[in-house]
Order: structure tokens, then sequence, then C-alpha cells
């Protein structure tokens, strides 16, 4: 199957994403070209060292790459200073200069990181992005946004850094568990919701087949997805606003994500998911979009088993005053204010910032109250 080739137009930081199978084994000729000299470093974690990376070095030796690598632990826990120190220190170690590549080969986590440490090092190192999992490729892969967590919340630490080159291997969905990649599938969900309903008409039809593993709808959603990104990242690339509408379901995921202490009892993916929910539920409660809309996101999102509701959550959550005070922490803050992403319609969102916080603290209780 050929590889689909997705142009992110940013002028002088434009860059190509491309997405098939077999890319690993491909990255020593893919990557060639953007070296001065023949070396990258690569920044990976321990899971996909084990099932991938072997593959990738055969791969960079075979075209005389010369390559060194550092190991993070999986999870969460590692995007935050220690990650970050760990990664740059590493870098400055291997004397990577301005010139030379950083390569992010792993999920979102490594991504974020990755790129932050390359766009600190030196004032500026260029990445590329290699992202193993189904929420790294059609999201967080693309578009510039780098960044750690603190105790303050999520990605409240960051540059806009583009890469380089994206490659999108979408085989390797091939060895992630089930729940990795359904937490993934949060993400392609969020684009139909946000704007283009006939792709969330496809996901309906399709997601089954995506998630038993078919490779035509794998790289069919990935291709969507990335192409609606790309769209929005080439108009508004610093999200001074079209490109908050790629926050659906993130106020609402950043908050849970904080208040589960970003462990495995929630990943981001899932969090998302039940954000989208969450966001489609206030929509229909303020008379924006119509009832109905709820119960079908909720439905497309339950026949794939994926969490929908904080019920699905294991273990305790604060109470609802305490998770709208989680909010107050999210980037979309503006003037004090919480900015939500609301719907009219599947397809049709939009930025509010008039939200009245009594009215997400009653959704939320009312969803407390069921668990």
């Amino acid at each position: 199957m050929a590889a689909d080739v997705i142009p992110v137009r940013l002028g002088a930081r434009s860059y190509e994403v491309r997405i098939g199978p077999g890319l690993i084994d491909r990255a020593g000729t893919e990557l060639a070209p953007l070296l001065r000299r023949k070396r990258v470093a690569i920044l990976t974690e321990d899971r996909v060292a084990a099932h991938h990376l072997p593959r990738l070095q055969a791969a960079l030796d075979a075209a005389g790459i010369a390559h060194s690598a550092l190991s993070l632990p999986a999870g969460e826990a590692t995007k935050g200073w220690d990650g970050l120190r760990a990664a740059t220190e590493f870098l400055l170690d291997e004397k990577v200069e301005r010139r030379d590549l950083v390569l992010a080969f792993g999920g979102g986590v490594i991504g974020d990181l990755a790129g932050f440490a390359a766009a600190i090092l030196r004032r500026g190192v260029r990445f590329a992005q290699m992202p193993t999992t189904l929420l790294a490729q059609v999201d967080s892969s693309v578009g510039g946004k780098t960044g750690i967590n603190t105790r303050h919340g999520k990605n409240l630490v960051g540059a806009f850094h583009q890469p380089a080159l994206v490659l999108a291997d979408t085989g390797v969905l091939d060895t992630l568990p089930p729940r990795d990649l359904l937490a993934g599938y949060g993400e392609v969900v969020k684009y139909g919701l946000l704007g283009d309903a006939a792709f969330f008409d496809w996901l309906e039809a399709n997601g089954p087949a995506l998630a038993k593993g078919d490779p035509a709808a794998r790289q069919y959603a990935v291709g969507r997805s990335v192409e609606m990104k790309a769209g929005i990242v080439e108009r508004d690339e610093t999200e001074e606003g079209e490109r908050a509408l790629l926050n659906l379901g993130h106020t609402f995921c950043h908050a849970l994500e904080a208040a589960t202490g970003y462990s495995d009892r929630l990943l981001h993916g899932e969090g998302v998911a039940i954000g989208c929910a969450l966001a489609f539920e206030l929509s229909a409660r303020m008379g924006l979009c119509p009832q109905e809309d709820p119960s079908r996101v909720r439905a497309h999102l339950r026949a794939m088993g994926m969490k929908v509701d904080l019920a699905d959550i294991p273990g305790s959550l604060p109470d609802a005053a305490a998770l709208v005070r989680l909010m107050g922490q999210d980037k979309k803050v503006v003037d004090g204010r919480l900015r939500f992403i609301l719907a009219r319609g599947i397809g049709t969102a939009f930025v509010a910032d008039d939200v009245p916080p009594a009215t997400v603290e009653a959704l939320l209780a009312e969803a407390l109250a069921r668990r």
C-alpha cells in the first residue's frame, strides 16, 4: 500500500506528513535528504524500543546514518521536568548541533517531550516525528505543539516548534494494545465532530473495521484526520482563533487527567472521548445543538467499546466544584474566563467563552452522581 503524503504549508516551516505501512523500514531513505551530516539522536520510550527500535536502527544503518538513542520510561509521568532534563542532557552529551536532527520515536508523550527539548536546545534544533500510536499519528505529531506537564496542569510549559518531517507508519498500530488503540480513536472521532459530519458518518460505518486492523481503514482515518489538522494549522498556527477547535473535549479532559494524577487510570484519548461526550451534552443543555446529537456521539463511542462517562473512570474523583477549579488552569482560559469548544451539531464546533460555570458544575455533578 503506497504512502499518502499530506503537506503542511507554513512557509519556511513547511513539511510533509507521510502515512502508510513500512515507513520504519524505509526511515533511512526518508530521513537522509534532511541530514546535513549523517547522524540522528533518537528519543524513545521503553515499550516502543522493545518492539521497534532494532528495525529503526537497521534502517538507519542501511542508509549509513549514525545514531544514538535514549529510551525513557513509558507513560505520562515522563512528560515532566525530570524527563525534559534527561532528554536535553542526553542530547548535549551526544553533542547534538543545530544542524543535526532529533528523532522523536514514540507516542504523544515522546513527541511532545522530544519536540520541546529540540525547541530549547541551542535555541532550536530540528526534529522529526515518527509517531507510533494512533493518537500521535492523527494529532500530536502534527502542528508543532510541544511541551511538558507540571503540577499546575497539562502542557502549560512548552513551545511551538514545527517538525521537519512526520513519518506515520500505520503498520505499527498492529502492535498497540487494544486500549491504547481505542484511546487514539478518541482523537479521530474528534475530527468528525468538530468539522466533518461526513467523516463521522464514515467512522460510524468503518470504525469497527479500523479497530479490528483493516489497513485501508486505518490509513484513511489517519490521513483524513491529518488533512483536517493540517488545514487548521495552516490557517492558525499559534492558536489565535480557529485552531482552538482542535481542543474539542479537552477542557473536560485536562481537568480529568489532573484529577487522576496523569496516571493510567485515564489515558489522554479516553479523556478526550469523555470530554467530547460532555461537550455535546453541554451544548444540548444550552440549546445549541439537537438533543439527539449527544446520544449519537455516546452510542458510537459505546459501540467502539470506549470510555464515555465519568462512571467509566476507575477510582475516586473530586467533586464537581473541584473539577471546575481544575479547569481554571487550562490553557484556554482567557481573562479568567473558561473557553469551551461547543457544537451546533455534529461537524459544526465553535469557540464559546460565555458558558456559565454553574451550568458546567451542574452537568458534572449529575455525571458524578451516576458513578
